[in-house]
């Protein structure tokens, strides 16, 4: 291995025989004004956002009313994977409590409103959050009236049904097995889950039953909206019925922007 020596001299370049080569005048004048002009540059200014960013809950249309929300955000229609947080509003203030992945319908989003049954999107809108249920016990804090799942718990879809949108127990006449979903069937998506209340005080046969915030399962869901089982469990022993929580689903921009609901 070749040893390089350097010089007081010089600016620290060899040739390849290890001579120094001197630097010249010019290249030593250049560089010395590019850092002269370096520090006289202005300071980059700090812009408003980037000092402060308004908390979503505060940009949006309506948040329901409480001091709870959790939102559901995806890039676009098409997507089915976005972002679930968890607000708590303070003293008039919104603070983010917590976040995580989240899963959407294996066909997207679409404008709640309009939601035809048996698509497999995730309706946009604000809802508030009727109540929970799972296979597995509450999680330690739970506040929300929480149904433990049994052989004979049912969440009837049958449009021809009186119960339609509804949870059952057991399966009554007129609702279809076929047409309804046996909530143990699904031990590791229900072990815990929350109520969405779409289509749910007033229901329209038609437009869906059966849309929930529950635990990830293998993929994209048939409608609901999922996150991990430890989000599940977070999200479970923070919401307090007393504050009124409301969740919020949309995207990012457009027609069905989560700004707007």
């Amino acid at each position: 291995m070749t040893h390089r020596t350097t010089h007081p001299a010089t600016d620290g370049t060899t040739t390849a025989a290890g001579s120094p080569v001197r630097a010249r005048p010019a290249a030593l004048l250049s560089a010395v004004a590019a850092v002269l002009f370096a520090l006289a540059a202005p300071a980059p200014v700090a812009t408003a956002s980037s000092v402060h960013r308004i908390p979503l809950p505060a940009l949006m249309a309506d948040t329901g009313g409480g001091d709870q929300l959790i939102t559901a955000r995806a890039p676009t229609t098409h997507a089915t994977t976005g972002t679930v947080r968890w607000w708590q509003r303070h003293n008039g203030r919104w603070r983010q409590a917590g976040s995580a992945p989240a899963r959407f319908g294996a066909g997207g989003l679409t404008e709640g409103s309009t939601r035809v049954q048996g698509t497999s999107t995730t309706p946009t809108g604000l809802y508030d959050l009727p109540f929970a249920f799972g296979t597995a016990p509450p999680p330690s804090g739970t506040a929300s009236p929480y149904r433990r799942v049994g052989a004979d718990s049912w969440w009837c879809e049958d449009n021809a049904s009186a119960s339609y949108n509804r949870w059952v127990a057991p399966l009554p006449p007129d609702c279809a097995a076929g047409e309804s979903e046996r909530l143990a069937d699904y031990p590791t998506q229900y072990a815990r889950a929350l109520v969405i209340g779409f289509n749910y005080h007033r229901p329209v046969h038609g437009r869906g039953a059966g849309i929930f915030l529950h635990v990830n399962g293998k993929g994209a869901t048939a409608g609901c909206v999922s996150v991990p089982a430890g989000a599940m469990a977070r999200i479970l022993a923070w919401v307090r019925p007393s504050a009124h929580p409301h969740v919020a689903i949309g995207t990012a921009y457009g027609p069905t922007a989560l700004i707007r609901y």
